[in-house]
């Protein structure tokens, strides 16, 4: 396996590109605000091409260049129905005074015109996308919006984490090392949340490598055993 990532923007979210190997096809998971030029770099240094764009949800940065990467390597984008009206307006997920603050601290006065790709698939829970190689599923996650997902990937390559490791997990900002996403923007909905890790992050192994949108990789097992809102579903 090939898996490589950088953080990009000022929000400096994760973008990853996961192949199966060196000059095969790939996959590129939310390349948010300046993740094009890190996403060519990439595929140059490897000889990728870049078959599937893979949103885990609309936030902008997330999915801020997705419609420039899917038109550059004449790829598909991948994202759940119930945010796929963001790829046309991202900004609508966040409220006024957020969209104000963000526009002001960030300098998004004069936002790029957002055009929907032209091939947008849906990311619905159970799908499964195969792309060159790899088969990843998808699990539909409610809570920081109504249509985040994750992506789940078997992993037999080594080089994510010390020990077995039976699959990796693009987690967006549904589940980071420590927390969860947030609930109060948008769309957000915190029993939602608290509903989507317990049906579909409890029963997950150990084992499972948990690659978030921002900050540090972590596992199923470290957030069962530390992550305060799991311990408390666990408890309840």
């Amino acid at each position: 396996m090939l898996l490589t990532s950088f953080p990009a923007g000022p929000l400096q979210a994760n973008c990853y590109v996961l192949a199966r190997e060196a000059g095969a096809g790939c996959v590129v998971v939310d390349p948010g605000m300046d993740a094009l030029d890190g996403v060519r770099q990439v595929v140059t240094e490897h000889d990728l091409r870049v078959e599937a764009v893979l949103v885990t949800h609309g936030h902008f940065d997330h999915l801020w260049n997705a419609q420039d990467v899917a038109r550059e390597f004449d790829a598909p984008v991948w994202i759940h129905p119930a945010d796929r009206h963001l790829l046309s307006d991202p900004m609508a997920a966040i409220s006024g005074p957020s969209a104000a603050m963000l526009r002001a601290q960030f300098g998004l006065h004069d936002l790029p015109e957002f055009v929907e790709p032209s091939d947008v698939r849906d990311a619905v829970d159970g799908a499964v996308i195969e792309v060159d190689g790899l088969s990843l599923s998808v699990d539909h996650v409610p809570g920081h919006t109504p249509g985040t997902v994750y992506y789940r990937v078997d992993w037999d390559g080594s080089g994510v984490t010390e020990g077995t490791v039976s699959q990796v997990m693009f987690s967006g900002d549904f589940l980071f090392a420590g927390s969860i996403g947030r609930t109060d923007l948008t769309g957000g909905d915190h029993d939602q949340m608290l509903q989507s890790l317990r049906e579909k992050v409890l029963p997950l192994r150990d084992d499972v490598v948990v690659l978030p949108g921002h900050g540090p990789q972590t596992s199923i097992g470290r957030e069962r055993a530390t992550n305060p809102f799991l311990a408390e579903l666990q408890e309840g």
